[in-house]
């Protein structure tokens, strides 16, 4: 067999089934989920940043703003983490759990309001909190008193008694099947548990299993809570490896690459508690090339992190984040199709509303997202294309909300926003253009140092002699365009102007000296 031949088969092999990736640098940790060959997840976890979501902290109350119906929490960080009224209130199980009795009857207990919290939580009390939402910008953690523990197939609620099954598991046979099972399961008295979607078609031993694990973790956090003072982090989230065993590795998952040993045998120990079968998933890389090199992850992540990215029918999206939402223009580029301009605009906006739910979980993305559709008569397919984008958004674990195309073209989604965005934490704004994406022209320069010249020399009378230093781009444009300009400047006030270009000076800035004195003058 040649070694193109070897090759191809290689590729090949590469490009099916469902895959994780994993690479294991000195500064950072990455993941990357691969259906078919095409990227569909994608995570960073550097060392320098802490990821706090989901850890469970012993606060102190710091103050009540009752206007904003919320308290400040210390709980060790530089800023007080936000606890609003709602958060600390007893929750009920969200839409997507559907409810399930396990025992009748019970006493009743009393409603808790939200005027009841300050109350309930002075100023100067401890209390236990979970961070939903990791510090944002200048924004402080948020958190919640409905403390969860998140296992392999079940999530622990160690302050509710209410249980329940998610509503992704469809199958009406399967829901009374895992019912049962949580009818059964021994979870003590004032707690309650979640079966998440993952334990879909899994035996009841590992429930019972996973139970255990998650009621031993619990055991843990409570033995600090007594003897130590708040500020207390009595819980961090796990690393990058055991939320990838975690959250990544179902029964879908058929290899699982990682190039780091240690990461494999930890890997290895933490599936091995739930399931010995599936540690011969996991095996180490050790080729040459990088692993993110070696199954073309790092190419499209490259491709997918542009501004403008393309769809596979020659259109194009345009993504534009900004603090308060992100903006998603869709574009047909090239293509421009046949006679049938509406097939062509509708396979675009379907293609796109794909792109877009796929990119908002490269991305992880989220708060008010704004999608510009291209404009289509038939109400027929717009609703075509509302119903693929909530199909799309199926997949995505953070909570998504999309409504219908609305008469302007434009479909409103929001996506749960717990931390920053991977464009937020790999990148930060330009120091020349300030985050702007865009610096002045140079007419519009030349037109501002005309315009400061004419006030120096009318202010400064005595001066005749000046030097400008501006950028070199800037002086191109004064040489080849504006050079009569600047000759009737010196005519108007006698006076006479010497030019340099510095490559270290900024774009947007000049500066006029006096020739005989050497002073910057101000204008």
């Amino acid at each position: 067999m040649t070694e193109r031949v070897k090759r191809l088969l290689g590729l090949a092999r590469r490009q099916t089934g469902n895959r994780l990736v994993i690479s294991s640098e000195k500064l950072e940790r990455r993941v990357a989920l691969l259906e078919n060959g095409v990227l569909e997840e994608y995570t960073i976890e550097r060392q320098t940043d802490r990821n706090i979501v989901g850890s469970i902290f012993k606060g102190r109350v710091k103050n009540i703003e009752h206007g904003l119906k919320a308290m400040f929490v210390d709980i060790g960080f530089e800023k007080n983490a936000f606890l609003h009224f709602w958060d600390a209130l007893p929750a009920a199980l969200d839409s997507g759990v559907e409810q399930v009795e396990r025992t009748k009857g019970g006493k009743e207990k009393k409603r808790i309001t939200a005027k009841d919290i300050p109350e309930i939580y002075p100023v100067g009390s401890e209390v236990l909190v979970q961070v939903t939402k990791g510090p944002i910008s200048t924004k402080g953690p948020r958190i919640t008193t409905n403390v969860s523990l998140p296992g392999r197939y079940l999530v622990l609620m160690p302050y509710s008694d209410q249980c329940g099954i998610s509503r992704k598991i469809e199958s009406p046979k399967e829901r009374e099947r895992l019912r049962k099972i949580l009818r059964e399961l021994d979870v003590p008295e004032g707690m309650g548990v979640i079966i998440r979607t993952v334990g879909e078609g899994q035996r009841a031993r590992y429930f019972v299993r996973d139970l255990g694990l998650l009621l031993e973790q619990w055991r843990k956090i409570e033995e600090p809570l007594k003897k130590r003072p708040a500020p207390l982090c009595v819980f961090e989230e796990p690393d990058l490896v055991e939320r990838t065993v975690r959250d990544f590795l179902t029964d879908e998952i058929d290899e699982v690459y990682c190039d780091d040993e240690q990461a494999v045998k930890r890997m290895g120990e933490l599936v091995g508690q739930i399931s010995k079968r599936s540690k011969s998933r996991i095996q180490q890389y050790s080729g040459q090339q990088p692993i993110f090199e070696h199954f073309g992850v790092q190419k499209q992540i490259d491709d997918a992190f542009h501004r403008q990215v393309w769809l596979p029918c020659g259109g194009y999206i345009v993504i534009d984040e900004t603090e308060a939402l992100i903006a998603i223009d869709v574009n047909t580029g090239r293509n421009k199709g046949g006679k049938d301009v509406e097939k062509t605009i509708l396979q675009t906006n379907l293609e796109a509303a794909d792109e877009m739910a796929r990119q908002m979980r490269l991305r992880n993305i989220g708060g008010l997202i704004i999608g510009d559709f291209i404009d289509m008569k038939s109400r027929k397919d717009q609703q075509m294309v509302y119903q693929r984008m909530k199909d799309r958004l199926k997949r995505d674990k953070a909570k998504t909300h999309v409504l219908p195309i609305s008469p302007l073209g434009l479909m409103e989604m929001t996506r749960q926003r717990a931390q920053e965005s991977i464009s937020g934490s790999v990148y930060e704004s330009c120091p020349y253009c300030n985050g702007r994406g865009k610096v002045k022209s140079s007419m519009s320069m030349s037109v501002e140092l005309q315009r400061a010249l004419h006030i120096v020399l009318r202010n400064y009378p005595e001066v005749h002699e000046l030097k400008i230093t501006v950028n070199p781009h800037v002086l191109q444009r004064l040489r080849a365009e504006d050079e009569e300009l600047l000759i009737e400047i010196e005519r108007k006030y006698a006076g006479r102007l010497t030019f340099r270009s510095d490559a270290t000076c900024h774009h947007e800035r000049f500066s006029i000296v006096n020739t005989q004195t050497n002073q910057e003058l101000k204008y």
